[in-house]
């Protein structure tokens, strides 16, 4: 399996992906990243995993251009990030096969017509995770110049705009050969759910799991943002988590904060520092990743517990409450 970049520039180097899924490529939106920010990436990757899982792993392939981003092929599925508006994140999601193409949480519609009137792409779907506008804000001009149709949860029927499917917990739904469970994952938002695609193995879980955080609970309860972050670490754990919004050098330093013996925490943190200040995006994460250093996944650490003063028989649930407030106040 070969993650390939449309061609920008005569200059290319191949580097071994430690995922075997995920790369860098070419794509509107990020001005600041070049060629050495990719080959760094890439270096970075090869250096985080250990040397045994580097064996029969596919490759990579980086190249020159003054615009980056996320790709992820896996069978005919092609995922690529488009940055919108500070620190989101929408997801263009294209069927080689068939040509189809959707749009995971547009917050603004310029940057995905630019990215896809680059390679001359139309717009089938718009998914939405919940419906805040930084996620839906793209939603109306999209659907307008495109005829594509939006998707999104029943519970949130009446404030996402131009909704035309509305799938619920436990529906599946195809996006062209692709299955996608629809998984209600609450707390953030009422009706927030997020979108797994086993087949890719790549999940779009919006604002309920970042990498080393989870959202903050606006409408939702402690005890519904736990059962939806338990229900996601259900899944495998080599999947790949494509997440809202880039928060995750901020996310390290709470994660430190709390608990700073982690050994894998801090090596993480400091790759992500390394990451973020060449402007490279920490895109896509795994749950395997984030189960170890994630503290919203890391509720029984005695770790965790003994620096919020958590009581040792408090429920998970009450756990994941006191380090949320105590991540809102940091």
């Amino acid at each position: 399996m070969q993650t390939t970049i449309s061609k920008a520039s005569s200059a290319m180097v191949s580097l071994p992906c430690s995922r075997g899924r995920s790369g860098l490529c070419v794509w509107p939106g990020m001005r600041q990243l070049c060629f050495r920010k990719g080959l760094l990436y890439g270096f970075m990757q090869l250096l985080s995993v250990p040397l045994k899982s580097l064996r029969g792993a596919a490759s990579r392939s980086l190249e020159v251009s003054q615009f980056c981003s996320v790709s992820k092929i896996s069978a005919s599925l092609q995922i690529e990030l488009v940055p919108c508006l500070r620190d989101n994140y929408a997801y263009l999601l294209h069927d080689v096969d068939t040509g189809t193409v959707g749009v995971v949480d547009p917050s603004e519609a310029v940057p995905v017509i630019d990215a896809l009137s680059k390679k001359n792409r139309n717009l089938t779907y718009i998914l939405n995770t919940h419906h805040h506008h930084d996620h839906t804000g793209g939603n109306a001009e999209l659907k307008a110049r495109y005829g594509a149709k939006v998707i999104g949860s029943g519970i949130d029927r009446d404030r996402i705009p131009g909704i035309d499917i509305v799938l619920n917990d436990g529906d599946k739904w195809m996006f062209a050969g692709h299955e996608v469970h629809v998984m209600g994952t609450p707390g953030h938002t009422k009706g927030h759910i997020s979108f797994y695609f086993p087949g890719s193995g790549s999940i779009f879980t919006g604002d309920t799991l970042f990498s080393l955080s989870c959202g903050k609970l606006f409408e939702g309860t402690p005890d519904q943002m736990q059962s939806s972050l338990t229900k996601i670490m259900s899944l495998p754990d080599d999947t790949e988590v494509y997440f809202g919004h880039e928060y995750t050098l901020s996310n390290s330093k709470f994660a430190l904060s709390i608990e700073p013996e982690n050994e894998e925490l801090q090596s993480y943190a400091a790759r992500v520092a390394h990451l973020r200040s060449k402007g490279v995006p920490t895109v896509p994460t795994t749950l395997l990743l984030e189960k170890t250093c994630n503290p919203f996944l890391r509720t029984s650490s005695t770790e965790i517990r003994q620096s919020l003063n958590i009581s040792a028989s408090a429920s998970e649930a009450e756990a994941l409450g006191v380090i949320r407030q105590a991540k809102d106040t940091f």
